[in-house]
């Protein structure tokens, strides 16, 4: 009988420590990889903050089951190469922040699908079919339509003098024309006077604030989003130094002598992004 005992420990000895069985083996965590692009390197997109508290939320955590591979860049050219090198690695989403980042997306990537956060028309772009359907790999969060007429007669409200108005466009952005269009229906309504200049690199911008002079325009007006995105900061600086107000689209920029900001709630759109 003690035998028989004895015997039996030393089975359940042995079955503890065997190595489990291959069907009962921990599996491995599958990492999610998603591809981040962006456009300005003098800012990291607001919206970027509540993307991630908004995964987070949803279980999807950096270090865990989450690598969100984030590529600021200098312009559209480099957007593309980016957009070329997301597709190259395979990652499994993208999420392109504003106009030229999505473009560079949609030119670009065909299977991989692509989230974007963009503060224009996107169908009116062409980038997507319509609201309901955009159709193809692309789809995402669109923040406000009419901003230029809202912020130009906030602009006006604030500045009373506001009477000639210096208006910088791109010409080489897709979207100048129809910016350019409603900047100048609210201008007529508001009975402001429109000095544009076009720029397209950081020395047009500069050329063009050395050639204003004390009296010139009573504010400044950056229409087109390329420019927006290209170096507003280093734009916002150089304004305040001219002792101009500036209609600015950040928080942030005001930080850097905006007069006033008006937009969505960037950080709480990040987080809805999550979702899609």
């Amino acid at each position: 009988m003690r035998l028989r005992r004895v015997a039996l420990i030393v089975t359940l000895a042995l079955c503890l420590l065997a190595p489990p069985l291959p069907a009962t083996a921990q599996q491995p965590v599958k990492v999610y990889r998603i591809g981040i692009l962006h456009v300005g390197l003098d800012h990291v997109p607001p919206p970027l903050a509540g993307l991630r508290e908004g995964l987070k939320a949803l279980g999807y955590e950096e270090g865990k089951n989450l690598r969100l591979d984030f590529r600021n860049v200098a312009d559209e050219e480099a957007a593309r190469a980016t957009a070329q090198a997301f597709v190259r690695e395979r990652v499994d989403l993208i999420v392109a922040f504003e106009n030229i980042s999505v473009r560079a997306a949609k030119a670009l990537i065909t299977e991989i699908p692509v989230v974007f956060f963009y503060l224009g028309d996107p169908a009116a772009d062409g980038l997507v079919k319509s609201f309901n359907r955009p159709g193809g790999n692309l789809t995402g969060v669109v923040g406000l339509v009419d901003v230029h007429a809202k912020l130009l007669e906030l602009f006006k409200e604030l500045v009373p003098r506001l009477r000639r108005l210096l208006v910088l466009m791109d010409p080489g952005d897709p979207a100048t024309g129809g910016v350019a269009a409603e900047v100048r229906r609210a201008a007529a309504t508001l009975k402001l006077r429109l000095v544009e200049r076009e720029v397209t690199v950081w020395a047009d911008v500069e050329r063009v604030f050395r050639s204003v002079k004390r009296g010139d325009v009573d504010g400044v007006y950056v229409a087109s989003p390329n420019l927006r995105l290209k170096f507003p900061a280093r734009m916002t600086r150089l304004v305040f130094e001219k002792g101009l107000p500036l209609a600015s689209w950040s928080k942030k920029f005001l930080e850097e002598g905006g007069l006033f900001s008006y937009s969505t709630d960037t950080v709480s759109t990040g987080r809805s992004m999550a979702t899609y």
